[in-house]
């Protein structure tokens, strides 16, 4: 049992992108992409309205992931990358995206705000941002 409803192609879908987005930044980092798609999942809030699966959310266009659009994205997922995939579909989470519903890699510091959201920290390369409880209390 997960936080959000999945199937085992799901865990595959969701492990490729973890790796796809973030595999340089290690086990954590791609957890933390993990995060921030199970999230998009489960708050049918703001841009995410509507968004009720894994699928939906990683095709998700506008609004959606640049790797899917990249050969690498399609490569089955290791062991590894579906172990994690797993962790993050029951619920563990990682600061500072426990909470995040966007990321991005800046060429420098993190802005405070990121298209009227605000940062939650960084992680190596990626900045997260979350919205405000009032905003999606579903991800908190």
């Amino acid at each position: 049992m997960g936080v959000i409803a999945y199937t085992e192609e799901d865990v595959k879908l969701l492990a490729r992108l973890m790796r796809a987005e973030a595999e340089g930044e290690g086990n954590l980092g791609m957890m933390m992409v993990g995060n921030v798609g199970v999230n998009r999942v489960r708050g049918d809030c703001l841009d995410f309205r509507d968004i009720r699966s894994i699928r939906n959310m990683v095709y998700q266009s506008p609004g959606g992931f640049e790797a899917t659009q990249k050969g690498y994205f399609y490569q089955p997922a290791r062991q590894n990358e579906l172990d994690l995939a797993r962790r993050t579909l029951k619920g563990e989470r990682q600061h500072p995206a426990s909470n995040a519903l966007w990321f991005f890699r800046p060429g420098g510091d993190c802005p405070a705000q990121w298209y009227d959201q605000w940062n939650s920290g960084r992680y190596k390369e990626h900045c997260f941002y979350i919205p405000t409880q009032a905003d999606c209390p579903t991800v908190y």
